[in-house]
């Protein structure tokens, strides 16, 4: 059984660009075994609870059950629910290779709830629908006839500051923790990227951008779009293998930071 477990950690750190068409067929069902929830966050709500802050209704309610007797006080804590996903994907041209386990990745955080997945490359396509599908591979179908801009340009600029004044500004992104998936070429303006990225900044709660490029030796974040966007991100990691995939996920719950 040592050899398998060895194969498989081997191709958790695997390049999915490098992948053969057996190691991808493997790796597609890792990722769809992958949960993704965000970090915990105390609602307004309460609820009843030993230990917390005195409960003032409950307790009277309860003192004039015992036709005013005293009574133990009555605690009540604020729930914890975790907070609102939004990713990013990138599926211009040169995100390619990384394009299908990205979304794969999607689907699976979509399947834990609470996560809204857009598409961006030369137009922004909400997809959350179409990976609502069970099965990835038809949410992939689904997502493929969805999508009109598949290996094109990009123009993230354009396209996240369309999203913010459709989608940010209605509660989507207030308070989340967003993700872009993205390799941080831009065609556009790299001002308006990184003007884009400082009002996204404001509204959620953390913002994470991860690059399949990071991980290549000697790389640095020069190209324009990233070198824009990257004062206005809170976490920068890869995003090139399962493992780091994994690690992406750890981060957007808060178990661990970059």
């Amino acid at each position: 059984m040592a050899a398998p477990a060895a194969s498989s950690e081997v191709l958790r750190h695997r390049d999915f660009a490098e992948l053969t068409d057996a190691e991808r067929a493997e790796v597609r069902r890792l990722l769809a075994a992958l949960s993704l929830r965000g970090a915990t966050r105390r609602s307004a709500r309460r609820r009843p609870a030993g230990r917390g802050d005195i409960d003032p209704h409950r307790t009277v309610r309860e003192l004039l059950r015992h036709g005013g007797e005293p009574a133990r006080p009555l605690r009540h804590t604020r729930t914890e629910r975790p907070r609102r996903v939004v990713l990013l994907v990138d599926v211009s041209g040169s995100m390619a290779p990384y394009a299908d386990a990205l979304l794969r990745f999607a689907h699976a955080a979509v399947r834990g709830g609470r996560t809204e997945v857009f598409t961006i490359g030369t137009r922004l396509t909400r997809v959350t629908r179409e990976l609502s599908h069970r099965d990835p591979d038809l949410a992939m179908a689904a997502v493929a006839e969805a999508v009109p801009d598949w290996r094109g340009g990009t123009r993230l600029g354009e396209l996240l500051r369309a999203f913010l004044d459709r989608w940010g500004q209605r509660g989507t992104a207030r308070g989340a923790i967003v993700v872009v998936l993205s390799d941080g070429w831009e065609r556009g303006d790299p001002e308006t990227l990184a003007t884009a990225m400082r009002r996204l900044h404001r509204l959620a709660h953390r913002v994470v951008w991860a690059n399949p490029l990071k991980a290549r030796p000697g790389y640095a974040p020069l190209a324009a779009g990233m070198a824009a966007a990257l004062p206005s991100v809170d976490t920068f990691v890869e995003g090139h293998s399962l493992a780091a995939l994994e690690r992406l996920a750890a981060v957007v719950r808060g178990a661990e930071d970059a």
